[in-house]
């Protein structure tokens, strides 16, 4: 699908609302943080105001991951402060009032908090994380609070090279990467595919 297809079906399905908030959901590696990105600059391109408001800010963080024996799987659901999510999300779709939400940093392995401001009069804001959709609790408290759902789901061989690739950028050393992607990212993708509800929209591959 090309992006511009996608923005259009956005628009048509927003009709008039005055806010209006897409989940864009998928395994780690199928650029749901690209899309997300592209699809709010090509929003406003179109006059329209729109925010991404990353999952990923939601990390728990290390110390708390180390003492429960996560550390090594940070990044999997469990890992996650749902209810703060939740919570975030909730008072988006409330409006009214500015929203200042986390933005994880990866160079640093951490979330940096009120890094974004979701401002009253934004029209679409765009949620953006893996498991948006999935189907465990206590995930599942966050069906409804969506008023669009798009799944975005590349091969899986696809996947595994976009994940190498963003290690690598991180300068992790093979072994390390080997750890990473096949005991932790694709387990997780795996989950994420198998385990999410449908989505109003489906997507391999968007053409940005």
């Amino acid at each position: 699908m090309k992006l511009e297809a996608l923005k259009n079906d956005v628009l048509r399905l927003a009709g008039s609302a005055s806010r209006f908030i897409v989940a864009i959901a998928g395994p780690p590696g199928s650029g749901k943080s690209t899309l997300a990105e592209a699809l709010a600059e090509a929003l406003t391109a179109s006059g329209e105001t729109a925010d991404v408001l990353p999952m990923d800010g939601f990390h728990m963080d290390n110390a708390i991951l180390e003492a429960r024996g996560l550390l090594a799987r940070k990044g999997a659901p469990e890992t996650f402060d749902v209810r703060g999510f939740l919570d975030i999300v909730t008072a988006v779709r409330r409006g009214g009032e500015e929203v200042l939400v986390p933005v994880f940093d990866r160079s640093r392995e951490l979330a940096i908090a009120s890094a974004r401001a979701i401002a009253p009069e934004t029209r679409f804001i765009l949620v953006e994380g893996n498991y948006l959709l999935l189907d465990e609790a206590p995930w599942t408290r966050l069906e409804g609070a969506f008023d669009l759902t798009i799944f975005t789901a590349p091969p899986l061989g696809v996947l595994e090279q976009r994940l190498r690739q963003r290690w690598q950028h991180y300068g992790l050393d093979p072994a390390t990467i080997d750890r990473k992607v096949g005991e932790n990212d694709l387990p997780n993708g795996k989950r994420v595919i198998e385990r999410s509800r449908p989505a109003r929209i489906s997507v391999d591959i968007v053409e940005i």
